[in-house]
């Protein structure tokens, strides 16, 4: 593992040479991970048509409300494990690792136990049109299954990220990927089991993705075996971490809760217009991949540079991750604007549906135009281990913008499909200028992981 942690290390060498190398295997794994809904939505839409999409959609968006939970507590994992690794204290940057694998572990089970038990009054809450209530309650409750599956991938993704290391998920992932796709196309298409299907084979390939990450750390002398007694909970190494992932779960569910709205807005409007929304989705987690894969890159990258004192370094970083991210989202951006119907009649034929995300997509996409100086500035401050601010932004973003936005546009001046697409990109300017004035504050340059006795002393 030593020679691993050396590779790995993001404080040396040219800064933009290494994001990029770092930023391009984090891209691709997130690709791979977006490919599991598509592939699920692409496959039922045309097997099943727009009822089994809307399913689809709506069950996925759910799912993603719990994924987010993880996602948060993982990025925080990852700037904890950098930042420990940056200042050389290897100690505790193990005591980290069995903290946020047992943590993790322990909150997926509770988490699978209470969503199986509240899933109908979800699916009820955001109006899941009768048409699709069937197969969004098939694909949900089977995807709720393998919730310790999302929980194990993403933790071991951090570990191996906090290490520097970003190929290793993007191996595990893509193998994953390549049997979900496999999996729907015998489910759903041969076996004809419809949104059931999707989720079994979502399910399986996430426990595969799962296993392969746990079968490498095990030969990589992480100094965690997982034999029981290595699952410990470190009290202050789980103290720094809810301290650094918590505010980044409550924004990522609460961010996530704000595009729920959006699609129990679009629910109200009819089956078309809400499979438009799920369509437009998909497309979305691909369109901000590149703003979303750098912004989280210059996260790894500033904490391990903020662990070893290099401020300047972490600064550089996040300008170069923003002129990157913003040059490939302006081609993204002109793309969507210039062939959304192209793009929209990959996922299905249905007119109506393809009417109405035209509509959509056409303000929606100004946000792509946006996202990638929210994101980088969001990966500065969080890698910096100052993430109740980013949470606070992303809850603004969400709570003060998105959507009041979406009911005033959407709803209240009966702007409909367009008026619903507009308030993704007006959240985003909120969310940016919140973080952009903390920025120049200069504050996010001393560390909350390291340089606080009270947190980063070693015992």
């Amino acid at each position: 593992m030593e020679k691993r942690a050396v590779e790995g290390n993001l404080t040396k060498g040219n800064v933009a040479i290494q994001l990029i190398l770092f930023a391009l295997p984090f891209m691709l794994s997130n690709l791979v991970q977006t490919l599991y809904n598509v592939a699920d939505m692409l496959i039922v839409g045309k097997f099943v048509g727009t009822v089994g999409i809307s399913g689809v959609n709506i069950g996925g968006q759910v799912t993603f409300l719990i994924t987010n939970i993880v996602v948060g507590l993982s990025v925080g994992g990852t700037v904890v494990i950098a930042q420990y690794l940056g200042s050389g204290d290897r100690k505790s940057m193990n005591e980290s690792v069995s903290t946020l694998i047992t943590f993790l572990f322990i909150t997926a089970i509770g988490v699978t136990v209470v969503m199986m038990l509240l899933s109908d009054v979800f699916l009820k809450l955001i109006q899941t049109p009768d048409e699709a209530y069937g197969q969004a309650r098939s694909y949900l409750n089977i995807t709720l299954l393998g919730t310790v599956f999302i929980f194990g991938y993403n933790a071991f993704s951090a570990i191996l990220r906090g290490l520097g290391d970003s190929k290793r998920p993007l191996i595990f992932v893509s193998i994953a990927c390549a049997i979900n796709v496999l999996l729907d196309l015998l489910l759903v298409g041969a076996l004809h089991m419809e949104a059931k299907g999707a989720a079994i084979a979502t399910v399986i390939s996430q426990a595969i993705s799962m296993f392969a990450c746990i079968i490498y750390l095990k030969r990589s002398n992480l100094g965690f075996d997982f034999k029981l007694n290595s699952f410990r909970l470190h009290k202050k190494r789980l103290f720094v971490l809810l301290q650094v992932g918590i505010p980044i779960s409550i924004q990522n569910v609460i961010i996530n809760f704000s595009f729920l709205v959006l699609t129990t807005i679009a629910n109200g409007m009819g089956v078309s217009a809400s499979a438009a929304v799920g369509v437009v989705g998909k497309y979305n987690g691909f369109a901000i991949l590149p703003a979303v894969a750098v912004g989280s890159s210059v996260s790894a990258m500033v904490a391990q540079n903020m662990g070893a004192g290099m401020v300047e370094r972490a600064k550089k970083t996040f300008h170069t991750g923003f002129i990157l991210s913003f040059s490939v989202s302006l081609v993204v951006f002109i793309i969507t604007q210039l062939f959304p119907e192209q793009i929209l009649s990959v996922f299905g034929d249905d007119p109506r549906m393809i009417s109405d995300g035209v509509a959509y997509i056409r303000t929606f996409s100004f946000d792509y135009l946006i996202v990638p100086a929210a994101f980088c500035l969001n990966g500065l401050i969080t890698g910096s281990g100052h993430t109740i601010i980013s949470s606070i932004s992303g809850i603004m973003s969400s709570i003060g913008f998105r959507i009041p936005f979406a009911i005033l546009l959407g709803v209240v001046l009966n702007k409909g499909m367009q008026g619903l697409g507009l308030a993704a990109p007006l959240a985003s300017i909120g969310t940016t200028l919140i973080v952009y004035i903390y920025y120049i504050s200069g504050k996010w340059k001393v560390s909350t992981v390291v340089n606080s006795k009270a947190i980063g002393e070693v015992e």
